[in-house]
């Protein structure tokens, strides 16, 4: 099991120092064995709203990190011009010595595609062709378009990327045709369990696994699923509960306000217009037990317990969601109990 670090911040409070803790963390994760460091592309609402460019934040932590893995969870590829990706991520690539990777996603909220309305409605087809071009950009490959002239040209990016191939994933909402997509693309899975239960989870990586097996090179690559998850590790668990339980459910409080303005799959998932805010505390109260139940939340002896379910459902890596509103102190400290609970993990033995 692979240990990364995975960063979505509310960005509700203006101040000073908002990214200490995603480079001091991504520092700790670059000489403690973990295996990424992951930021997201988020635009126009406080939640995430922290990272509305990966390629800028990853620039940053290319620049004072020497081996960990630096990754885009995730590119809302229709959002922008492959070109444009390629190119950004080619400078990252170069600056970080090779060690990059992007998950591209279709993503689902109509105010983000005000940046290219055009595409909001085909997102999903375009998800899997913008993967295709960027990956032959990255390997060199032309690109024929139209000049400002009207003229057609062949281009290719400039700096050419250090790595041949570029490592890819697919964000999935929990979509089993998502996963399946994923598996005949030869990308990686980046999930999480916001809207699926490990049974079902562990269900859409079979699919995964079945579409990879499609693959002429599927001998070379068994595929890599990696499960983003909420992470607080204490030393005693009602601790753990009550320092997590005001910024966790605040967090929630935030998403909720998102969901509310959105649309998945053509159904709002969530209407606080409709709701007292006696119901709304109701939903916020029943999301926390269950990611508190369900998450690397309280102490590493209950978390290796959970890191065996991910195991045995075919998780490959977990994103360590680090950063949803805990004093960035306390997150930095608890960084060392989280890295006991990956050497465990990953040799099988007890942590101490």
């Amino acid at each position: 099991m692979d240990f990364s670090l995975f960063y979505f911040a509310d960005d509700s409070t203006p101040g000073e120092g908002r990214y200490r803790l995603l480079l001091e963390g991504a520092q700790f994760a670059d000489t403690h064995g973990f295996s990424a460091v992951w930021t997201p592309e988020r635009h126009f609402h406080p939640f995430g709203g922290l990272y509305p460019n990966p390629s800028v934040t990853s620039a940053a932590i290319a620049a004072v990190t020497n081996r960990v893995g630096i990754r885009a969870g995730s590119v809302v590829a229709p959002l922008h011009h492959p070109l444009r990706i390629a190119e950004e991520w080619a400078v990252v690539d170069n600056i970080s010595g090779g060690r990059v990777g992007i998950s591209f996603a279709s993503g689902w909220h109509a105010n983000d595609y005000s940046l290219r309305p055009e595409n909001y409605a085909d997102r999903k087809r375009l998800l899997g062709e913008y993967v295709e071009t960027v990956r032959s950009l990255w390997r060199g490959d032309a690109l024929t378009v139209t000049n400002g002239v009207g003229e057609p040209v062949d281009v290719r990016i400039y700096p050419q990327p250090i790595q041949r191939d570029l490592p890819i994933w697919v964000t999935s909402a929990g979509g089993v045709e998502t996963f399946r997509q994923a598996g005949r693309l030869g990308a990686g899975v980046l999930t999480h369990l916001l809207d699926q239960d490990l049974d079902t989870l562990a269900m859409k990586i079979a699919e995964y696994r079945k579409a990879l097996i499609d693959r002429p090179d599927a001998d070379e690559w068994p595929g890599h699923v990696a499960l983003m998850i909420h992470t607080y590790l204490d030393d005693d668990e009602d601790t753990a509960r009550e320092m997590v339980r005001p910024p966790l459910s605040e967090y929630m409080r935030s998403s909720l306000g998102l969901l509310t303005a959105s649309q998945l799959d053509g159904r709002r998932k969530v209407d606080l217009s409709r709701l007292s805010a006696e119901d709304t505390e109701f939903l916020v109260g029943q999301a926390f037990d269950r990611y508190y139940d369900h998450g690397l939340l309280g102490t590493v002896s209950k978390a290796q317990g959970v890191i065996e379910q991910f195991r045995a459902a075919g998780v490959d890596e977990v994103a360590c969601l680090i950063d949803f509103g805990l004093p960035a102190d306390s997150v930095l400290s608890g960084l060392t109990r989280l890295d006991r609970l990956r050497q465990a993990s990953q040799t099988g033995g007890e942590s101490r």
